[in-house]
């Protein structure tokens, strides 16, 4: 096995001026020792995994890390800046930079060193020792833990604290990668802890896997910390514990605040809001309670992208079965007697009413299971049975989507609210099970029923009839709206509100919600499709991983998979955002101007079939498309050298400044 780190990794006068110049720097010295494979690839990884969370460091640290594809063997380059580069820490930026990469099925052995490193970086002496270092190899030395700093390396998260501890919190830590964060959170806990006298016990749970905390520290347990950005596994465990639950960052930045908020919540008898179920197993945006520290804007989109993210296969899946049987048997179909009465086997409208009253039933768990996953977000498990009842009812008095979002927020307030009540311990364990769901199922069904649920339906049939009359400038402006939201941020928030928006249409009748649903899902092509196209025309505007970048584009345009056109946003931002939202405009505004309809939520052309008014649908994509394509190849003209008459161009990686971004943003 190679060593983690050498002397050629090392960069002591390391002279860049952005965090992009920075690491390009780093792994260049990675790909030189032949340990990643593809440069331009690799940085685009590692910009995926910074644009999730920036990975700057209080005392001067950065970390840049990713796992990938194009990394051969667990590496580490460190460079020492003079001036610092900014990575995003509050207190500035670092002097001290540290280029993880891992392969994407990293060993455990190798993922230990990491995070050995990873925990090594909160010990003052270290850090001091590498500002310090004369040569690369004795930097490489220290890196490697040959040369440890003299500070004694503070015990495992095994070792357990003496018996007389006067309060102890056990800890889970996990970032999405896994490899930095993760463990950074971990040290910083468990220092905080022996400061402040109290026995801090932490679970990491990281790439290399996790083992699990012995039960009878949980049961000893006083409190808990939930430190992460991905889903705690198994959160089951710590139940009935009064727990506070952050972002792995504040688990890094504040763990001082942490362990004085868990012990105020302990002694006033509060419990654990959001380890009350088993594992669930969701998204790292889905479920688990609200992280401390996100502003309100932030956890009500994640609280709403929770109930619409469950929604969604209920949409694609109804939808579907509406829309063929619509074109098995016209749309009278849907007047059809029940098919548990009358089903002949040999009759085409028979199998078009049983596709139909499927795909009706479907289509009926749409708003309560918008309401019980909202809740969900916002509440974990105890909120889904006020949620679901919520989200009924709203259907009961046609309150529809409006009714769902707004009972599944009400649930998700109701279970938080009662969760923060002083219980004694000995009704703790009946909460979940009993308690919860009774009072807030009737908390929830009074509000729904009495005081909310009128309002809420009078205004869904306003929002109804509104969307059923556009016509017109009204439903060309609105498609224009939609289609630049759409192309905004390739995927991110305000995507994914356009899109939650016309799903949300779907779950109620009318032919203008139908008109929504198709000019959001057109316009939401024309990105990746706009960016293949122009690697096609002019190639030599674009580097040879944008290039091939722009083969997947095809697919993944055609596919609406927005996000194919991220890789050419995050290298050039300023000319492809705004001409990828000029093409969505058109695509929106034509797409309504036509009349064209779509009942199902995804698919891209694989549900031309089911569109209304096809053809005129298909020349509103292309239209943006070719719209977007040629106001980026003009834009980049501009900025780059004219081609010499007869000359090979220069692929623009050869003659780039090094600063230049040649990276990637998720688009979640």
């Amino acid at each position: 096995m190679t060593e983690l780190i050498t002397a050629e990794l090392v960069d002591l006068t390391l002279s860049a001026g952005t965090k992009d110049a920075a690491v390009r720097a780093l792994a260049a010295r990675m790909a030189a020792a032949g340990r990643v494979s593809d440069l331009d690839a690799f940085l685009v990884d590692v910009a995926d995994r910074e644009a999730q969370m920036p990975t700057g460091l209080e005392g001067g640290i950065g970390i840049p890390h990713c796992r990938s594809a194009h990394v051969s063997e667990p590496t580490l380059a460190f460079g020492r800046s003079a001036e610092g580069v900014d990575f995003g820490a509050a207190d500035g930026p670092a002097d001290l930079i540290f280029l993880i990469a891992a392969p994407a099925g990293g060993d455990k052995d190798h993922l230990g060193i990491l995070s050995t490193l990873a925990r090594r970086l909160m010990d003052p002496a270290f850090t001091e020792a590498l500002r310090a270092a004369r040569d690369p190899e004795a930097a490489a030395a220290l890196i490697r833990g040959d040369e440890p700093p003299a500070e004694t390396e503070p015990e495992t998260e095994t070792e357990v604290a003496s018996a007389d501890a006067p309060f102890r919190v056990v800890a889970v830590t996990s970032c999405p990668t896994g490899i930095a964060h993760t463990y950074l959170a971990a040290e910083s806990l468990e220092r905080a802890g022996r400061d402040a006298g109290v026995e801090v016990v932490v679970e990491t749970q990281g790439s290399a896997g996790f083992n699990r905390l012995d039960p009878a520290l949980i049961a000893a347990a006083d409190g808990v910390i939930f430190a992460h950005d991905v889903e705690v596994r198994e959160r089951a465990r710590f139940a009935g514990k009064p727990t506070v639950d952050v972002g792995v960052k504040a688990g890094i930045n504040r763990p001082a605040e942490l362990i004085a908020e868990v012990r105020a919540l302990a002694e006033r008898g509060g419990t654990n809001p959001s380890a009350t179920g088993a594992a669930t197993g969701t998204d790292p945006d889905e479920g688990g309670g609200a992280a401390h520290g996100e502003g309100f804007g932030t956890r009500l989109r994640r609280y709403l992208m929770s109930g619409v993210s469950y929604m969604v296969p209920f949409v694609a899946a109804g939808g579907l079965l509406i829309a063929l049987s619509f074109a098995i048997g016209g749309h009278e179909i849907a007047g059809a007697p029940s098919v548990a009465d009358h089903f002949v086997w040999t009759e085409g409208d028979s199998w078009a009413a049983l596709l139909n009253q499927i795909g009706g039933a479907a289509f009926g768990f749409l708003v309560p299971v918008l309401a019980g996953y909202i809740a969900f977000g916002m509440a974990d498990r105890p909120g889904l049975v006020p949620g679901f009842v919520g989200g009924a009812i709203a259907v009961t008095i046609e309150a529809g989507f409006l009714g769902g979002l707004v009972a599944g927020l009400l649930s998700g307030a109701v279970v938080m609210a009662i969760q923060r009540a002083r219980i004694p311990a000995a009704l703790r364990g009946i909460m979940p099970v009993l308690v919860i769901p009774l009072i807030g199922s009737a908390a929830v069904g009074f509000l729904m029923f009495v005081v909310v649920g009128e309002p809420l339906a009078a205004l869904q049939r306003a929002l109804t009839d509104w969307l059923d009359g556009l016509s017109g400038s009204n439903a060309v402006v609105l498609g224009i709206v939609l289609g630049a939201m759409m192309c905004f941020d390739l995927g991110g928030p305000l995507n994914k509100v356009a899109y939650a928006f016309a799903v949300g249409g779907l779950a109620e009748a009318g032919e203008g919600n139908l008109k929504v649903m198709a000019a959001v899902m057109a316009a939401g092509m024309v990105p990746p499709l706009a960016m293949a196209l122009a690697t096609v025309v002019r190639g030599g505007l674009f580097t040879r991983t944008e290039r091939e970048n722009g083969k997947a584009a095809w697919v993944l345009g055609a596919s609406f998979i927005t996000e194919g056109a991220i890789p050419f946003a995050a290298a050039d931002p300023l000319r492809v955002i705004p001409s990828a939202m000029a093409g969505g405009a058109l695509t929106g505004a034509l797409s309504m101007g036509f009349d064209a309809t779509l009942r199902a939520p995804h698919g891209g052309i694989f549900v031309v079939p089911l569109i209304g008014a096809p053809f005129l649908y298909l020349l509103a994509i292309a239209a943006g498309t070719v719209l977007s394509t040629a106001l980026v190849i003009l834009l980049k003209s501009h900025r780059a050298v004219p081609d010499a008459p007869g000359a090979t161009r220069q692929a623009p990686e050869e003659r780039a400044p090094a600063d230049a971004p040649a990276t990637a943003a998720p688009a979640h």
